[in-house]
């Protein structure tokens, strides 16, 4: 839309230029070459706008990418440090004994309540539990080896054993699970 008001202006000046000419006031030549120098600044000022415009267009776009990389990703040092919370609490829970529970039902109530608020408070906030199970294949973008052993019925690459769970907060990885893994080559 610019261009033509632009357009419209050099060539008023080109008229006047005419003008000047036929009243014999100035060269032609010189409006020419002025008129040129007045295009190719134009030209030029109209290349830097259109730069600083396109910068302006990126940084806007990397400001609303950085934005949404926080909001989502923001928390992943605090939830990697709440990672050994879940997992004592895990543990707890299952060396519990039978009579242990019957004794301190309560206690053992309350650990699985706040184990269970946990996993709540994770999924609320995008983390979820990568939880692979004996027989499942290894994944190596979902579970780190821990060992290696030959098992008798397994086949390479199948899990044997899960040491710990792996986390995810949204599609990042927060901690892998951790696994043993079978080296039969049957």
């Amino acid at each position: 839309m610019a261009e033509p008001k632009e357009d419209s202006f050099l060539d008023d000046i080109e008229e006047a230029a005419t003008e000047e000419q036929e009243l014999g006031e100035v060269d032609v030549h010189d409006h020419a070459s002025e008129l040129d120098a007045l295009r190719i600044e134009r030209d030029a000022f109209q290349d830097r706008f259109m730069r600083a415009l396109a910068d302006a267009e990126n940084a806007r776009k990397r400001s609303e990418k950085d934005r949404r990389e926080a909001e989502q990703y923001g928390g992943s040092r605090l939830a990697r440090d709440m990672l050994p919370v879940h997992d004592s609490l895990k543990r707890a829970l299952e060396t519990i004994t039978d009579e242990q529970r019957a004794a301190s039902a309560a206690l053992v109530e309350g650990i699985e309540l706040t184990l269970r608020e946990l996993v709540n408070v994770f999924s609320k906030h995008g983390i979820t539990v990568i939880d692979p199970q004996p027989g499942d294949r290894f994944d190596p973008r979902h579970h780190e080896a821990m060992f290696e052993a030959p098992v008798p019925g397994t086949t390479a690459g199948e899990i044997i054993q899960v040491s710990a769970q792996g986390f995810m907060l949204h599609d990042r990885i927060l901690r892998p699970a951790q696994v043993g893994v079978s080296s039969n080559r049957e």
